[in-house]
């Protein structure tokens, strides 16, 4: 389905920030591909297409987070703090992470 060796640069999964200004940009590009069936990397073909790159942020931890889970580390709303988005907490984790933040 895709015509190239590798996807270009995107914005891994459960979430991103942008202005509105490049989501409007980010619609009308949209409107001039075919439809890819994995959303991050259709959002990765739309950036290409106006020559904007993702940034990584160490918020952003799709990949989950490493934790000791005997650590009193994990209770304390710090270790959470720099966080924007978490990926592979369980819902009694969130539950919890919320709590203390």
């Amino acid at each position: 389905l895709y015509n190239k060796n590798i996807y270009p640069p995107y914005a891994g999964g459960g979430g991103f920030i942008m202005d509105g200004a490049l989501a409007k940009r980010l619609h009308k590009a949209s409107e001039t591909l075919e439809l890819y069936p994995i959303d991050d990397v259709f959002l990765g073909m739309c950036l290409e297409v106006l020559k904007v790159s993702p940034v990584g942020h160490e918020g952003f931890k799709t990949f989950g987070i490493v934790k000791n889970k005997n650590s009193k580390m994990n209770k304390e709303p710090c270790f959470y703090r720099s966080m924007l988005v978490v990926h592979k907490l369980l819902p009694p984790d969130l539950l919890q992470m919320w709590d203390l933040v």
